[in-house]
């Protein structure tokens, strides 16, 4: 009798081993999973101090940028009053131009007035010299035999005289305002070539001020366009820093709702290491609960040997047995968050459309009546770093 409660002992002790077991196993996955999760929240929060930095930086450019451009545009605002000045000099220099030039044409014309009296007069004397020359001795018999007296003819002869110096005069008068006339012609000429050299020095310095405007204007331009760049970059990554904050506060949701799974899973593994276990024989299959197994197999396994598709179907039917999960196919198979093609709607289009085949059919008839090829293991998933399954079938493990 003593050895019999000795064994019945050790079995008691190796299943509880055996569950304990599963108890870690079965909440590994979802501790990787907290993992990741952490991992993943990590990364985005270094992501978002780098883009506030990101931020901070192009900011920084953007103020540095507008100061310049500042810069630019009173630079551009002198460079524009310069040239406003400076057309005003060149249309002032015009003006004298012009003004020279009438005075110019103007003591041209009376330059050419005084040449011509001055030759009209020196060919009256030249006549007058040439006649007196030519009859003098006539004329002066004509005066002295015309005259009433000695003073008579003296007095013609000194009219004579006169006329003739009168005459030397008035050459000589323009002669001395043709000479003046050309001396100032002289003057205005260089008066004008100093204005056609001002007016030159002006145009050639208007080239440099007008390149020195379209220099500035340009980097006007350029620091407007760069701005408007920068602008943009700070509102991508103004909106990139959001989703990352709302990445994040997805992610702390996660963590948060991963923990009270790991909580739970850890909770229902102690529960079903300490639980009481059913006989397939006590267990009443509804009408639906044979079509319904063998899509879900189809769904999770319809790619694997038979053998793991059964294995699939074990697990199923070992939940059912277990007093901590539901006590049905149904209530097993639609427990929240269990089974994946439940949540993605796989499952429901397998059942709609009857995609079972009849290997899965199969297997779930199989497990149905008691058949596991996992013993009573009540997880299985693909494989994944850190879990030691106690059965690896076809692309799943078991545990």
């Amino acid at each position: 009798m003593r050895g019999k409660l000795k064994v019945a002992a050790c079995m008691v002790l190796i299943l509880l081993l055996g569950f304990t077991t599963v108890t870690a196993q079965a909440t590994e996955e979802t501790r990787q999973q907290l993992d990741q999760a952490e991992r993943d929240k990590a990364n985005t929060q270094e992501q978002l101090d780098q883009t506030e930095e990101n931020l901070d930086a192009l900011n920084q450019q953007k103020d540095s940028l507008q100061n310049a451009l500042t810069d630019l545009n009173t630079e551009l605002s002198q460079v524009s009053s310069n040239l406003s000045d400076l057309e005003q000099k060149i249309d002032a220099k015009e003006a004298e131009i012009d003004e020279m030039n009438k005075n110019i044409e103007l003591v041209q014309a009376e330059l050419a007035e005084a040449i011509r009296l001055k030759d009209n007069q020196y060919e009256t004397m030249k006549k007058q010299i040439k006649f007196m020359y030519e009859k003098s001795d006539y004329l002066y018999l004509e005066l002295f035999f015309s005259a009433g007296s000695l003073s008579d003819f003296l007095n013609k002869n000194d009219y004579i005289e006169q006329l003739s110096a009168y005459q030397r005069k008035v050459l000589d008068d323009y002669k001395a305002a043709q000479a003046m006339m050309e001396a100032k012609e002289a003057e205005l000429q260089q008066d004008m070539a100093q204005l056609e050299a001002d007016k030159k020095e002006l145009d050639e310095y208007k080239v440099q001020v007008v390149a020195e405007q379209n220099r500035v204007s340009g980097l006007v331009s350029q620091t407007s366009q760069s701005i408007d760049a920068t602008a943009g970059q700070i509102s991508d990554a103004e909106a990139a820093a959001l989703a990352y904050e709302q990445q994040l506060r997805e992610q702390e949701a996660n963590i948060t709702a991963l923990k009270a799974k790991l909580a739970e899973e850890i909770r229902m593994a102690q529960l079903a290491a300490q639980s009481s276990w059913r006989d397939i024989s006590e267990v009443s299959f509804a009408e639906g609960d044979r079509y319904l197994l063998a899509n879900l197999i189809y769904c999770e396994a319809g790619g694997e040997p038979y053998v793991g598709q059964v294995a699939v179907g074990s697990v199923v039917i070992n939940r059912v047995l277990s007093s901590v999960y539901p006590d049905t196919v149904t209530g097993v198979i639609y427990q929240s968050g269990q089974f994946s093609p439940v949540a993605s709607g796989r499952l429901a289009l397998a059942l709609a459309e009857g995609r079972a085949t009849a290997s899965c059919y199969q297997a779930a008839d199989e497990v149905m009546k008691g058949t596991t090829t996992v013993g009573n293991c009540v997880y299985f998933r693909t494989p994944v770093e850190g879990i030691t399954p106690r059965y690896t079938i076809g692309g799943h493990i078991f545990y």
